[in-house]
C-alpha cells in the first residue's frame, strides 16, 4: 500500500488574543533590514523566531550558530508566556486566506515524508543546498517546523465540500496583516470529520507543491537523519493544501540589463523573426498564454509569438518562461543561466507594471517583459512528467502566515 499523505496534528499556535500579534509574513520574502524595522515594538512577532538574526547586531551571518540558539530562545519565551501554546490533541486546521477580490480556502496537515519521498508530493522546483541547510538547522534548532508548505490538490469534489463545511462558521483566529490578506482558521476534531479527512486525502492521486521546496527537502532531510518509527512525528511536515482551481499564481517577469549591443530599432527588427510586434499606447498585460509585454525606451509592445513556435509538445518547452527563453533571452540576447547571469532579474507580479518602468527608466535595466501567469494545470504537468521548471516561474499570492500553526516534533 502507498503511505498515507496526510494526518492530523497538534498545532503549537497563538492564543487567539496573541494571534495577531504573532502572526508574521513568510521568513522568505522579507531581508533582515525588513523584518528588523517590521518587528520593532513587537516583542510577539513571530519573526524573532523565523528571522532571529533580527536580535543580534546588525551584520550578523544569518546563518551563524548564534540565529538559531536565538530563534530557540525567542521561541521558549513565547511558550512560557503563554503566547504560544499546543493544542491538546491532534486536529486538522482549514486555512483560508482573502485578500481584495480572491478567497481560497484549504487546510493544514501533516504530510507524509514517505509520500514526498515516493513522488505523491510532487516538486517542480531544484532547490539549493544552502538553503535547504538554513531550513535544516532551523527546523533542528526548534525541534519544530514553523514555516508551512503551500500545496495543490487535484480536483476532489468531497475534500472541497468537507472545508467548506468545517468553514460554515466563525473561525476561531482572525488575523489581517499589514498586507491587508486576512488570515481565517477553523479547527477540525470531530472524529468522524478527522476519519474522512483523512480518507479523502488517501484517495487523491498526489499533492503538488506550489511554494516551499526547500521546508520540504529539509524537513525530509531531518526525518531521515532522525530514522525511527514512520509513526513519529519527525517523519510528517507542515503543509497546507490548497484545491488547485482555487490557487493564484502572479506573472513573474524579467528586465534585462543591457540589449546585447543591439539598439532599439534592431532590437526590435530580430523580435519580429518570432513575433508579430504591435506597439501599444497603454502598458501591455498578455491576454493568453504564448503574449508577452516589452517595455524598452520608454515604449509599450505587445509581442504575439507565431503560432507555429507556440504549438511545443513539451510540459516544460510550453511555458511561457521558457518560450521567452528560447526565442528572445537566449538568441538575441545572450542571456545563458538565468540563476547565475548578472544581465537578468525578476520582478513577481505583485509590484505591479509600474515597478517594471522603473526599472527601466530609472536606467538601471534596458527592458523589460511582461509574461503571462504560469497555469497550475501547466505546473501540475510539469511535475506529473517528473520534470522541473525554469527559474522564477511562479508567483504565489496570497502567501501563507508564519506563527499561526507550527508542527512540533516529539
Amino acid at each position: 500500500m502507498p503511505p498515507p499523505l496526510a494526518r492530523p496534528f497538534a498545532a503549537l499556535r497563538p492564543a487567539p488574543s496573541y494571534a495577531a500579534e504573532v502572526a508574521a509574513p513568510p521568513y522568505d520574502v522579507l531581508s533582515s533590514e525588513e523584518a528588523r524595522e517590521r518587528a520593532a515594538g513587537r516583542p510577539w512577532s513571530f519573526l524573532h523566531v523565523s528571522k532571529p538574526e533580527i536580535d543580534l547586531p546588525p551584520g550578523t551571518d544569518p546563518h551563524d550558530p548564534a540565529v538559531y540558539a536565538t530563534a530557540r530562545a525567542n521561541l521558549d519565551r513565547m511558550v512560557a508566556a503563554g503566547v504560544l501554546a499546543r493544542d491538546a490533541a491532534p486536529a486538522y486546521y482549514v486555512y483560508r486566506l482573502a485578500g481584495g477580490e480572491h478567497v481560497q480556502t484549504g487546510i493544514a496537515v501533516a504530510a507524509s515524508v514517505a509520500a514526498y519521498r515516493a513522488n505523491r508530493v510532487r516538486r517542480h522546483e531544484h532547490t539549493r543546498p544552502d538553503k535547504e541547510d538554513d531550513r535544516v538547522r532551523h527546523m533542528e534548532a526548534l525541534n519544530a517546523q514553523t514555516g508551512p508548505v503551500l500545496a495543490a490538490y487535484p480536483a476532489a469534489r468531497a475534500l472541497d465540500a468537507i472545508i467548506a463545511e468545517a468553514a460554515a462558521g466563525a473561525p476561531e483566529v482572525e488575523v489581517t496583516l499589514d498586507d491587508g490578506v486576512r488570515h481565517s482558521i477553523w479547527p477540525v476534531r470531530d472524529a468522524w470529520t478527522v476519519a474522512r479527512i483523512g480518507a479523502l486525502f488517501d484517495a487523491l492521486p498526489a499533492l503538488y507543491i506550489a511554494d516551499g521546496h526547500h521546508r520540504s527537502a529539509a524537513a525530509a532531510r531531518v526525518a531521515a537523519a532522525r530514522g525511527g518509527a514512520p509513526e513519529a512525528s519527525h517523519n510528517w511536515f507542515l503543509l497546507v493544501a490548497f484545491p488547485h482551481h482555487a490557487l493564484r499564481i502572479l506573472d513573474y517577469n524579467r528586465v534585462v540589463r543591457d540589449l546585447n549591443g543591439l539598439d532599439v530599432a534592431g532590437f526590435i527588427a530580430r523580435l519580429g523573426d518570432a513575433f508579430a510586434v504591435t506597439p501599444s499606447e497603454r502598458p501591455v498585460r498578455p491576454a493568453q498564454r504564448g503574449e508577452f509585454g516589452l517595455y524598452v525606451a520608454g515604449r509599450w509592445y505587445r509581442l504575439a509569438l507565431r503560432p507555429a513556435l507556440a504549438d511545443v509538445p513539451d510540459p516544460v518547452g510550453r511555458l511561457d518562461v521558457s518560450l521567452l527563453t528560447a526565442h528572445v533571452l537566449e538568441p538575441i540576447l545572450a542571456i545563458g543561466d538565468q540563476r547565475t547571469d548578472p544581465r537578468i532579474d525578476f520582478v513577481g507580479g505583485g509590484r505591479g507594471l509600474a515597478a517594471l518602468v522603473q526599472r527601466v527608466d530609472s536606467g538601471a535595466m534596458a527592458a523589460a517583459f511582461v509574461l503571462h501567469p504560469t497555469r497550475m494545470e501547466d505546473l501540475m504537468a510539469v511535475a506529473d512528467a517528473g520534470r522541473v521548471m525554469p527559474p522564477k516561474s511562479t508567483w504565489f499570492e496570497p502567501k501563507l502566515a508564519d506563527g499561526l500553526l507550527s508542527h512540533v516534533l516529539d
